[in-house]
């Protein structure tokens, strides 16, 4: 049996959106989220494996290449100082690296491979997301730790691929990556930028930020 609920904005209203050999992806019709029923996510042992194949590392001039594309708008926007989680940092946090050896102060969280949940109980200035939210099995869940961790005026800085339609989805490569399980379009976005009350700004193809407002509590 197929989801009866978005994963992301828990409706109902749902289509079926493309099929492959190996998985079924359904689109939710009010936030728009493209995600992979949840009976086809790989056992979290089979996921860890995959991760540890990825060389990301903090001397290679291609990734931090790639990681500039988010780390130059995030810090052009934050105070002097400002303290930091990297959240789903992998075994290679050279975004929390970049964003250190810029002055400020950077915590790791990654469940596989940095797993201190203390650093999930205490505010922050700014929250990175790099190459994240396309692993969430839970996005409505996790968004809410994640918004709840950010302080009014915070940032959170992700970078992800974006849906586009089902035509351009059929030869994308970033779905046949069988970690990636859910798929955000800049409506999707836009959705959680209303739900949490953020400013919202889209940068280039992958980037998104954005900025909680001030005068909100924590939903």
């Amino acid at each position: 049996m197929p989801n009866l609920f978005c994963p992301l904005c828990l409706s109902a209203d749902l289509s079926h959106f493309y099929s492959d050999a190996r998985r079924h992806y359904q689109r939710c019709q009010r936030c728009q989220l493209v995600f992979v029923d949840s009976r086809q996510h790989l056992p979290l042992a089979e996921e860890k494996a995959i991760y540890d194949l990825h060389q990301n590392a903090l001397d290679d001039p291609g990734y931090l290449s790639f990681l500039s594309r988010l780390a130059e708008p995030l810090l052009a926007r934050l105070p002097a100082n400002s303290q930091g989680l990297d959240f789903g940092c992998g075994p290679g946090p050279a975004l929390a690296e970049l964003c250190k050896s810029a002055g400020h102060r950077v915590k790791l969280y990654d469940p596989f491979f940095a797993n201190f949940p203390e650093h999930l109980q205490q505010t922050y200035d700014f929250i990175l997301a790099t190459e994240v939210v396309e692993h969430l099995r839970e996005p409505r869940c996790e968004f809410a730790t994640l918004f709840g961790l950010l302080k009014p005026g915070g940032w959170l800085g992700i970078m992800t691929k974006l849906v586009k339609n089902a035509e351009a989805f059929a030869k994308w490569h970033y779905k046949n990556d069988q970690t990636h399980i859910a798929f955000f379009s800049q409506a999707s976005f836009n959705w959680l930028a209303a739900h949490y009350d953020c400013q919202i700004e889209f940068i280039g193809t992958d980037v998104i930020i954005l900025q909680r407002n001030l005068h909100q509590h924590n939903n």
